[in-house]
């Protein structure tokens, strides 16, 4: 298990078992390249970052992370089709608006794209609306009034919008803080992680 700051980051060693040795890595919303360096250190990859945020992109400077800042709302019409062998988004996806866009361009610019997010439909997340409070837990540490969340979805829901846009899953993971769920993880899983690619006409 990864350390990051104050986070165990159990996904990370996920995230580098489904990426290839030598690949060509594009890590979109990268905070300070944490995963990058773990990918860089553990499969050898030449990896790139893309963050909005001024402090998480000076970090991934400090890191030696090649990093630009750009806003994803906006799409990634600076890569080429079939740039890089994976584009990952790491526990970012519920904080973009263009869900669809960022997941097309996710799949024009990568050969797989690998994303993870909190899964909204966890029995502590249904618990604490039901006592009629928005949740709070490690997954969604934030506060409703300043979280940087914008879509709240499910395990569930994610599959259902992969299956209408023609996406294929290749694999899944997910996770209750450090344990692996396999049984109802749309219920029991905090988190989740997708391996992703186009599904073959």
């Amino acid at each position: 298990m990864v350390k990051t700051g104050q986070q165990d980051r159990h996904d990370y060693d996920v995230i580098a078992g489904w990426v290839g040795e030598g690949s060509r890595v594009l890590d979109l919303g990268c905070g300070d390249g944490g995963l990058l360096q773990h990918l860089a250190a553990t499969r050898h990859t030449l990896g790139y970052g893309v963050e909005r945020d001024s402090n998480h992109v000076t970090a991934c400077i400090r890191n030696h992370i090649n990093v630009l800042q750009i806003d994803l709302e906006q799409g990634l019409a600076g890569f080429e089709d079939g740039q890089f062998d994976y584009v990952i988004m790491s526990l970012s996806l519920q904080a973009v608006h263009n869900t669809e866009g960022i997941l097309s361009e996710m799949l024009r610019v990568g050969h797989e794209a690998v994303v993870s997010f909190p899964n909204f439909g966890y029995w502590r997340h249904r618990m604490a609306i039901n006592e009629g409070h928005m949740p709070v837990s490690d997954s969604l540490p934030h506060q409703w009034y300043n979280t940087p969340n914008v879509r709240f979805f499910t395990m569930a829901d994610f599959e259902q919008l992969c299956e209408n846009r023609d996406i294929q899953v290749l694999e899944r993971a997910a996770f209750d803080e450090e344990r692996r769920i396999d049984i109802d993880p749309n219920n029991y899983a905090s988190v989740a992680l997708y391996r992703l690619g186009r599904v073959s006409r």
